[in-house]
């Protein structure tokens, strides 16, 4: 399935918030639409935030109404603004919106009109690439995976949350690709239910063994040797290799440790942030605390109480036993191997 389409103008998005019960899509004609969507969840994981957010920018680009580059510039950058304040943890949304930006600052020299068309032709090579990204992150995370085993994932990695294959999923697709016999155990992943509601459905679509289970369920299953390994996305990676995640990731993580069962993280080398020192500085979103006062629309918490909604967690790198990317398989020390492995992909870039 591709999650983010060009078509005829707008981009169309899988609604996320409406997956499994019924799968619709959301056209989004402006930057502003773009905006809403991310933040209200209907598009989501790291890559896809920042392909959409790039497509964000062109339809930015084109709702100018003139061709002054001074007034184009300075348009751009509040669109830029708009689509960074969505939301603050994700890095490829920050690496998107750069990348494009820096374009559009170039329109003095290129002119308006040639400007606009060069950001949309930007979003949609952004696109392909995620796609080769991840089928190549896929290769070489199926070579970490036992011919024969259960495998565990948590929240949602795969095409749902890229332009399609997806990153610790697409691991997992490129194992089943290659012959290998993989079950899954999917963590339903509270509050939002992105393992119940898109992973099980993602896997259950192309006949992959699944087995959901709540969050709280994974070191039963671990200490009882139901679980080989461990592998999850990824929504910002610091230099030395601390990984933010969704909440609870890093429960996992230490679990995983305990047991002595491998766990990876598959992530594209556009998610690594390499300005940050650890995960120490990582912002972590705090979102709706209905999203845990409520399911379906039904109050399940006390009215009055308090609520804490962290989005994600940082799990620190030396629970992390490998690092995949599109570039290759990183592993300790982290801050050598991952900084060689993004700038292999900035030579092939330049």
């Amino acid at each position: 399935m591709n999650t983010v389409e060009w078509v005829e103008g707008k981009l169309r998005l899988i609604d996320q918030t409406r997956l499994p019960l019924e799968q619709q899509w959301v056209e989004c004609a402006t930057h502003q639409e773009v905006a809403e969507a991310i933040r209200g969840m209907k598009v989501r994981g790291a890559p896809a935030i920042g392909v959409t957010a790039a497509f964000g920018m062109a339809l930015g680009a084109i709702a100018y109404p003139g061709s002054d580059p001074e007034g184009f510039s300075q348009h751009m950058k509040a669109v830029a603004d708009l689509l960074r304040a969505t939301r603050p943890t994700a890095v490829n949304l920050f690496w998107a919106t750069e990348k494009t930006l820096a374009v559009a600052l170039r329109s003095a020299e290129q002119g308006v009109d040639g400007t606009r068309g060069q950001l949309l032709e930007m979003a949609q090579r952004m696109a392909i690439e995620d796609v080769e990204a991840n089928k190549r992150m896929g290769s070489y995370g199926a070579e970490l995976l036992p011919d024969e085993g259960t495998v565990l994932t948590h929240c949602n990695a795969g095409a749902l949350a890229t332009v399609s294959y997806g990153t610790a999923l697409g691991v997992i697709r490129a194992a089943v690709e290659r012959g290998k016999r993989i079950k899954m155990f999917v963590d339903e992943t509270r509050p939002f239910l992105q393992g119940s509601r898109l992973t099980a459905w993602e896997l259950m679509s192309e006949g992959i063994p699944t087995t959901l289970i709540t969050d709280s369920m994974a070191g039963h299953f671990m200490h009882r040797g139901a679980v080989d390994a461990v592998v999850v996305g990824a929504d910002r990676i610091a230099a030395n290799g601390d990984v933010a995640n969704k909440i609870g990731t890093y429960s996992v993580a230490v679990l995983a440790r305990e047991n002595g069962i491998p766990f990876y993280v598959a992530a594209p080398t556009s998610t690594v942030d390499l300005s940050l020192a650890s995960g120490e500085e990582i912002v972590i979103e705090e979102r709706d605390p209905r999203e845990l006062l409520y399911i379906g629309g039904h109050r399940i918490g006390p009215e009055g109480v308090q609520v804490a909604n962290p989005a994600f967690d940082v799990t620190p790198h030396r629970y992390v036993t490998a690092i995949i990317t599109e570039n290759g398989i990183a592993r300790e020390p982290y801050d050598e191997a991952l900084d060689r492995l993004v700038h292999r992909q900035i030579s092939s870039d330049t």
